[in-house]
């Protein structure tokens, strides 16, 4: 069962009909002993980290998430998703995120040609091949939506980038832990398979 974290920041529905539509059952919940049965977890996200990180230490899902990156579960972080496993974001102030992986979310810094959010289809420039991308080529087009971006301390756990301005970390790796920052759901055939990539992997 494949779990999506409900911590009311986004609509999780678009989420769970993506994988439904590959054929995988996906439930949304803040039920932390939900989360501790699931064999895969799903952070999605769009809006303010600081209310997304307050949104899950309300519901007390800061450790069952961190536990379970630990434990080795697939786990898929999706937009703002991926931002909130970082050590912290200077969005509107500094703020604490969930310390999985070591760096830091900053805001883009662009010359006046480029619009900010970045808003709207982008290419995926591959930096290694991971279980994810099979069946997709470097180059891929996906939809993103934000205006702050990662920057992550350890080059390794990235898989992906895109250029805007300048090229910046869209997706990162490392184990059991998955993360974009486009939106696989809104990313008609290409983020469809990332999905059912993601839902197929073996625990």
């Amino acid at each position: 069962m494949i779990a999506i974290v409900d911590h009311q920041i986004c609509n999780l529905r678009s989420v769970q009909k993506a994988f439904e539509h590959v054929g995988h059952r996906a439930v949304v919940t803040d039920d932390a002993a939900v989360l501790a049965d699931a064999e895969k977890i799903v952070l999605p996200g769009v809006g303010a980290f600081e209310d997304a990180m307050s949104q899950l230490r309300r519901r007390k899902l800061v450790e069952p998430l961190r536990a379970a990156i630990q434990q080795g579960r697939p786990f898929l972080g999706i937009c703002l998703g991926l931002q909130l496993l970082f050590d912290r974001s200077y969005e509107h102030g500094q703020h604490e995120g969930l310390g999985v992986l070591k760096g830091e979310v900053v805001p883009f810094d662009l010359p006046g040609e480029f619009k900010v959010p970045h808003m709207g289809w982008n290419q995926l420039e591959f930096d290694r091949e991971i279980p994810l991308l099979k069946g997709l080529e470097s180059g891929s087009h996906f939809y993103f939506v934000h205006s702050y971006y990662v920057v992550p301390a350890d080059a390794n756990v990235v898989a992906g980038r895109t250029d805007y301005g300048s090229p910046f970390c869209a997706m990162v790796w490392s184990g059991n832990l998955f993360a974009t920052q486009f939106h696989p759901e809104k990313s008609q055939a290409n983020g469809l398979r990332i999905l059912r990539n993601f839902a197929e992997l073996n625990a």
